[in-house]
């Protein structure tokens, strides 16, 4: 290692900066993220993986894979796929996975498939399917292997001016269904809180064991952490040897002024038994993942078009009753809940989209004619529709019950 980064810091003209030094999971091999400016390039600013494998007595292979930093976190994974396709140091090259008989694993043949918004695209192999719209994808393969692609969260600082704010309207714990967490945090060492928040806020229930993590390079503006290890999103009681393993890819926007950040997930869950044979074709699916940002911020801004009108319209109703300041302080606070509760109705719905799930109207509960409201799978809501429509429908956002639906 020490070889390769000398010769990198003379390239560069820089010494290059380490991240801390880990073992790749399941061989003899040792590996860093480095990151340099290449000042005899311009000044162009690098990111790359070194890996050193001990290929017999007293004899060491190493390689190093690098980028532009920008674009490092979406092609590394597609770089080490072709780095073992020519590199194999015995056990030590295989670093994104080994099938029966210790040989790597090349990625399957993909295919792209696009949103049926056309916010995003990514390719999958034959048999697997996907839905998508809004610049976010699932990707699910046919032995339950699951791959979530740009999975958002509004994220508030306790500290910021927008909790504080929400606490002068009397909303207790002014998060409103955001992710509760400070801005400023390490984010590796974040990484584990944000990580169980970002489902629970959904609902769910995730148990996680972290292999590695380590921050990488990420977008401007974004703090990017990439992990390894296992996971379970809804339950425990799932024995370690039979949790999913897991990939992940977690970055966090700058605050704006009130504090709000937002929380942005990529991650994989495969068997742990197709683990090694499935790494490499998961990886390359990660990496292939495409999002259209013209799509997606024409339709930020169509979503946000009726909430700025209805701002405008409270600011200027409250011009008129400035004669009647505790009127218009109580038609405050009102404004102030029922956007709260729209927003937790739509956070609920996407919630609901996420995990698959549907609000379920029953028309008869206990044969009485007593009507009652449940969220269940999509696939149980539309047997029982199909089975009963007279009895079963499903429920539409606007029409979810408070207390009950979200």
């Amino acid at each position: 290692m020490g070889s390769m980064l000398r010769s990198v810091h003379n390239n560069c003209g820089e010494r290059p900066q380490l991240g801390k030094v880990f073992k790749v999971r399941g061989t003899n091999s040792d590996a860093v993220f480095i990151t340099v400016v290449n000042h005899h390039a311009g000044n162009k600013r690098l990111a790359g993986l070194l890996i050193a494998s001990p290929t017999g007595p007293n004899q060491v292979e190493a390689a190093l894979v690098s980028d532009d930093a920008a674009r490092f976190g979406s092609t590394i994974n597609p770089m080490l796929n072709q780095l073992f396709s020519e590199w194999h140091p015995g056990s030590a090259g295989q670093a994104s996975g080994s099938a029966a008989g210790g040989g790597y694993v090349p990625p399957a043949a993909l295919h792209r498939v696009v949103a049926s918004d056309n916010s995003a695209s990514v390719g999958i192999p034959a048999g697997w399917n996907f839905k998508g719209s809004m610049g976010t994808m699932i990707v699910n393969g046919p032995n339950s292997e699951v791959l979530g692609l740009d999975f958002a969260r509004l994220a508030a600082d306790p500290n910021g001016a927008g909790m504080r704010q929400a606490q002068y309207y009397g909303r207790a714990d002014g998060n409103g269904g955001k992710i509760v967490y400070p801005s400023n945090v390490d984010p590796v060492r974040a990484f584990p809180e944000l990580f169980q928040q970002f489902w629970r806020v959904n609902g769910g229930n995730p148990v996680l064991r972290i292999a590695r993590t380590q921050q990488v390079p990420g977008p401007s503006g974004q703090r990017c952490v990439h992990a390894t290890g296992h996971a379970v999103l809804g339950g425990q009681g799932v024995a370690e040897k039979d949790m999913p393993e897991m990939e992940a890819l977690l970055c966090s926007t700058t605050p704006g002024p009130m504090g709000n950040y937002m929380v942005l997930l990529s991650m994989s869950l495969i068997p742990p038994n197709l683990a090694g044979r499935e790494r490499a074709t998961v990886g390359a699916m990660l990496a292939s993942f495409q999002p259209n940002q013209n799509v997606i911020d024409q339709q930020t801004h169509a979503m946000a078009a009726p909430a700025i009108a209805q701002i405008h319209a409270i600011g200027q109703a409250a011009m008129q009753r400035a004669q009647a300041d505790s009127v218009a302080h109580d038609q405050q606070n009102r404004d102030w809940e029922s956007r709260q509760d729209s927003q937790d109705r739509r956070n609920q719905a996407f919630n609901n989209y996420l995990l698959d799930q549907t609000v379920l109207q029953d028309n008869n509960m206990d044969g009485n004619g007593t009507i009652g409201h449940g969220t269940v799978w999509n696939s149980t809501a539309d047997a029982l529709v199909r089975a009963d429509p007279n009895r079963y429908e499903i429920v539409d956002t606007p029409n979810f019950w408070k207390g009950v639906d979200y």
